[in-house]
């Protein structure tokens, strides 16, 4: 679409894929000199890709063999164009640099048994637009690169491993496992979603040239989340030098009930640790000693009106409006309780008549699921929910198997049609804004799948958005991150098995520093 609408050569953009995947590669696993690449490449523009990539190292002192699948006389375009040049540089012939051409699978694995050892393997083979399985000489040469790639050479893929469908998270047949992804101009689905995303590897995106009124019109809205988006957004949010406590944000939590206590607690806790100034947590009377004793001292409590079950009444509500009056977000539903009706219509009649940001989560949402039609954000009063796929199935009336197959599509739709931030909770959490923007979370691992954890985030999304009130979808986006980030940090240290929900919130402080850099600590140091 570059080449048609903006005349932009496709030679010149293969050039720019080529440098942009070479350049990783250096980056990551040092000079090409002196390396021993293999370049397996199809008959495709992912292939000619390939053959680009094989003259930038060979040009750089690298060994360079490049397999191609197939004849040079059924290649077209410019990946034969870049064939051709590969085939004729000085020395092809001499065997310093050779393009064999792979019409057998017979043929391939008796090249493979007599190639030297090879430091790094280049998967040229399928780019963008693979619907079915990868079979017969193509399977053969997925299956040979994996097999390689076990002993002492590395992989690296060019936009996508081949064998994925670039459009869906979902395993399609054989696929190549890599070390490094090359994804050209911007994410696909293949790339940042599981289980596909787990044969990726370190995935690095890189433009090449295409303009974004382009990438925006394409109908694709997928980004990546990366440290250096949210370290911009904490640069942006750091409170000033000579800051008091309100000016870093207050926050007020609704949150708990008998038997669920704890829950109040972790979001307390999450959004004192994310920076907020003041945080105080608003719970039924009878919880609010139990919370203040297991609570973080820094935290304050205010007592609300209860029902029997020791759940908030409705009765509340006003009391909850005038704390609300004076905070600058509310963050409300972890271990509230949803079976009782006097909950849920309090929760009902505060959300609707909210005045201030507001971040929902657990039975906050189950007590509006289906979600009421009428109900939205607006600049002014933005809306940030935080659902698991069953909440999130409940919120938009859907099989909870329908929302699991397609979370992108779901959380898009659901994000516009009521002008909110979605934050869909999983493997790869996606957030989708208002306008249909799609961010992926690279962070967070599998020691997270435990109680509390999604509470915890709760609080630090609210914590963060109180910091900065003008840019809600970045509060969103960076507390994902960072909530993921500490919750590795913990694993690094603690192991995935042992991790609790609290752990995220005590290694917040080293997430921030992780992803802030030195700006997030002191400038002054103290022996």
């Amino acid at each position: 679409m570059t080449t048609e609408r903006y005349a932009v050569p496709g030679l010149l953009l293969m050039e720019a894929a080529a440098s942009r995947t070479v350049e990783a590669i250096e980056h990551k696993y040092g000079p090409g000199a002196g390396k021993r690449v293999l370049i397996i490449c199809g008959r495709g523009n992912n292939g000619g890709d390939g053959a680009a990539v094989g003259r930038q190292l060979r040009a750089r002192g690298a060994a360079v063999d490049i397999l191609l699948l197939g004849r040079m006389d059924e290649t077209r375009g410019d990946a034969r164009t870049n064939f051709a040049i590969a085939r004729a540089l000085p020395g092809s012939e001499a065997g310093c640099f050779g393009i064999k051409q792979i019409d057998t699978a017979e043929r391939l694995w008796l090249e493979a048994e007599e190639a030297p050892p090879y430091d790094i393997i280049v998967d040229a083979i399928f780019g963008t637009g693979l619907a079915r399985p990868a079979a017969g000489l193509f399977a053969d040469a997925i299956r040979l690169i994996n097999e390689r790639s076990s002993g002492s050479a590395v992989v690296v893929a060019v936009d996508i491993p081949s064998g994925l469908a670039s459009d869906s998270a979902e395993l399609i047949g054989p696929a190549v496992r890599a070390a490094l992804t090359v994804t050209l101009t911007a994410p696909k689905l293949g790339n940042v979603l599981p289980p596909a995303c787990e044969y990726n590897g370190e995935l690095v995106i890189a433009p090449i040239g295409s303009p974004d009124d382009l990438i925006n019109s394409s109908g694709s809205h997928l980004n990546l989340v990366e440290k250096a988006m949210v370290r911009r957004w904490l640069d942006e949010s750091r409170r000033a030098p000579h800051a008091n406590k309100g000016d870093a944000g207050k926050v007020l939590i609704i949150a708990g009930s008998r038997g669920k206590t704890g829950a109040a607690c972790l979001v307390g806790e999450g959004a004192m640790r994310a920076g907020a100034g003041l945080v105080t947590v608003a719970t039924p009377e009878t919880c609010q000693s139990v919370v203040a004793a297991r609570l973080i001292t820094e935290c304050m409590t205010e007592p609300l009106r209860e029902t029997s079950s020791g759940s908030v009444s409705s009765e509340a509500l006003e009391r909850a409006v005038e704390l609300a009056g004076g905070r600058d977000v509310v963050a409300m539903g972890p271990g509230l309780g949803s079976s009782d009706e006097s909950t849920r219509a309090f929760v009902r009649s505060f959300v609707g008549g909210r005045q201030r940001p507001l971040v929902l989560d657990a039975d906050a949402l189950n007590a509006l699921a289906p979600w009421p039609g009428e109900l939205g954000g607006s600049p002014g009063l933005p809306l940030v929910i935080t659902p698991h796929p069953g909440e999130m199935a409940r919120l938009a009336d859907l099989p909870l198997a329908e929302v699991i197959k397609d979370r992108v599509e779901t959380a898009r739709n659901f994000a516009v049609a009521h002008a909110m931030i979605v934050v869909l909770k999983g493997s790869r959490t996606v957030i989708a804004a208002s306008n249909g923007e799609i961010y992926i979370n690279p962070t967070g691992n599998p020691g997270m799948a435990s109680g509390g954890t999604g509470d915890t985030l709760t609080g630090i999304i609210g914590g963060l958005l109180a910091q900065k009130r003008d840019d809600p979808l970045m509060a969103a986006i960076a507390g994902v991150y960072l909530h993921g980030l500490a919750g590795d940090i913990a694993a690094a240290r603690l192991g995935t098995r042992a991790m609790m929900a609290s752990d995220i919130s005590s290694h917040l402080g080293a997430a921030f520093l992780e992803a802030g850099g030195p700006a997030e600590g002191m400038a002054k140091r103290f022996d």
